[in-house]
């Protein structure tokens, strides 16, 4: 009875549900309007027939005609009177059997029904929850970010103050509360003390309100905050934001770094003491055509090849693998090693000096690229309709980058490389198979804003695609696990794990971990806190060693069923200034 009650106060306090009474109600009226019509008819027609009944037995005559019962026990003689029976047949079907069933589901089921999903909408998690994460601001991009972090074990409470949306998302199996973002008691309910991390990615100003009403709930919570002006960065700070994060200027320095200069050299991923990973394209440098076995680059340089890209598909080389003009290699070794590579990556290249690239888009991430190729030397032309007032006098194109005329005039016939920035996937997609018909030995970097894009954008043929989302995720999963994981390009990660007890005494070859796992050893630090970068085959593991590894998500969990060995957590130096 409760339970019934709280169903009907919900369907009241329901907006537009006295609207729609009103309008039931006028239809019903209308409806018996016409039954009292109908039966005061019929008595006039049957005086016409020489015939008297009762005003019950007009009423009863006029329901069961328009509700097509029709018992046939009392029927009209004359034309006028049949015509009539034609009139009221018609009429209870249009209004009985098509209009009151719709009229009542939509102005009275449909709500009600809405009620009581309503009434089990949760607006707090369970009492005792702790070590999730609280992701604030609803977009495609929020729900990408939850999907990635559930996969990587990590559980997302995701944060909604519209009951329509907050359904549609938990009939898709998110886990959702609704609550206002403004207000610290709906961080209270979602036990925001003792969550892992919260996550604004709202704008700027809301952005703002959420992080001063969660701090007010949960003071000691890890909170970071993405930012789309840079100006905000100290009011997100001074709300209480632990991280401040301006994402888009991150991805187009990130895209930048990516595009080829003469001569050619790696980009640095991350640093781990003495081991350096790094990334490196194989288009226009000596290594196109041969095979990792015919490069011989550990001999030359040292560094170790743990990783290739192809298109967007990450695998382990063997020594028959051989690099196509669309290869990327993911490199390890010491500082001094990853010069050597360099300095054989570039040898008998000459620098070009009108080598330029062509930006699409001048949004924030166009911007951004545009500076960063800036800052490294390389000549950019920013193509897009409005060029924002950042952009240096001469370094843009005010146009439709899908005008074949606006590209001519920003050199796309000369230009080594094209960079793709606009916010929308499609617009992408769509200038990334334009470009390529132009021009297809020409190095085109894409953008994209959702990770389930970005096969399709290496099939439209980009060389390179990073994601705005899994740029994100790495960022959180590198806050959420520092010392124990970091991902270092989509799906690509690095991980430190305790040496097994089944590996110690063992050398490197004998344990088969990377045919086993697909995992790369790329470092050992022994228990002096020695570090051996790139192990030889005959490296023998001891008690105590600790053994960096790279790989993705599934390997990783090979690894761990294996060798029974759970990743090392270290000191939270990630939230360090």
């Amino acid at each position: 009875m409760k339970y019934l009650s709280s169903q009907i106060l919900a369907f009241l306090q329901q907006r537009g549900v006295r609207r729609n009474i009103n309008y039931l109600k006028r239809f019903i009226g209308m409806l018996l309007l016409m039954i009292i019509g109908y039966s005061v008819l019929f008595h006039y027609i049957m005086a016409y027939e020489g015939r008297s009944f009762s005003w019950m037995t007009g009423i009863y005559w006029t329901l069961t005609v328009m509700s097509t019962l029709g018992f046939g026990d009392i029927t009209f003689m004359s034309d006028l009177g049949r015509c009539f029976s034609i009139l009221v047949l018609l009429s209870g079907v249009i209004f009985f059997l098509v209009m009151l069933p719709f009229t009542f589901i939509q102005y009275f089921y449909a709500p009600w029904l809405e009620a009581q999903k309503k009434e089990q909408i949760p607006r707090s998690v369970p009492a005792g929850m702790k070590g999730h994460v609280i992701l604030v601001g609803m977009s495609p991009i929020t729900l990408n970010l939850a999907e990635d972090l559930m996969h990587y074990g990590t559980h997302c409470v995701i944060l909604c103050h519209e009951s329509q949306s907050l359904l549609d998302l938990l009939d898709q199996g998110y886990h959702v509360v609704v609550g206002d973002h403004d207000n610290s008691n709906a961080y209270r309910k979602m036990q925001a003390a003792s969550a892992a991390m919260l996550v604004a990615l709202d704008t700027d100003i809301r952005n703002t309100s959420t992080v001063f009403a969660a701090r007010e709930a949960a003071p000691d919570v890890p909170i970071v905050a993405r930012a789309e002006n840079e100006a905000s960065i100290d009011i997100l700070q001074l709300a209480g934001s632990t991280r401040v994060f301006l994402f888009h200027a991150l991805l187009g320095q990130a895209l930048a770094r990516r595009v080829i200069s003469s001569p050619v050299r790696s980009t640095v991923l991350k640093r781990f003491e003495r081991l350096v990973v790094a990334e490196a394209p194989v288009m226009r440098t000596q290594l196109v055509g041969k095979s990792l076995r015919e490069c011989s680059l550990r001999n030359r340089t040292g560094v170790n090849v743990v990783g290739v890209w192809e298109r967007g598909r990450f695998s382990l080389p063997s020594p028959d693998t051989r690099f196509s003009p669309f290869t990327v290699l993911v490199i390890a070794g010491t500082r001094m090693q990853i010069a050597a590579f360099d300095r054989l990556l570039g040898s008998g290249q000459k620098r070009d000096p009108h080598a330029s690239t062509v930006v699409l888009g001048g949004g924030r991430v166009g911007v951004a690229v545009a500076e960063q190729l800036k800052e490294r030397g390389i000549p950019a032309v920013v193509v897009d309709r409005e060029i924002p007032a950042q952009l240096h006098e001469g370094g843009y194109i005010r146009g439709d980058a899908a005008d074949l005329e606006v590209l001519e005039r920003a050199g796309i016939r000369t230009a080594s490389s094209a960079v793709i920035t606009t916010h929308d996937d499609d617009t992408n997609i769509y200038l990334t198979i334009y470009c390529r018909r132009l021009r297809p030995d020409m190095q085109i970097i894409s953008r994209a804003s959702l990770d389930r894009n970005v096969g399709t954008l290496h099939a439209a043929g980009a060389d390179l695609v990073l994601s705005l989302a899994s740029l994100m995720t790495m960022s959180v999963i590198n806050l959420l696990t520092p010392g124990k994981l970091f991902m270092i390009n989509e799906g690509l990660n690095i991980f430190r794990s305790a040496v097994a007890p089944a590996l110690v005494g063992r050398n490197l070859a004998e344990s088969g971990i990377r045919v086993r796992t697909n995992c790369s050893v790329v470092a050992v630090r022994g228990p002096d806190g020695v570090m051996h970068v790139n192990p030889e085959p005959d490296f023998v593991f001891s008690a105590g060693d600790e053994v960096y590894l790279i790989g993705d998500s599934t390997a990783e969990s090979a690894y761990a069923g294996l060798y029974g060995s759970e990743p090392r957590t270290g000191t939270p130096e990630a939230w360090k200034p």
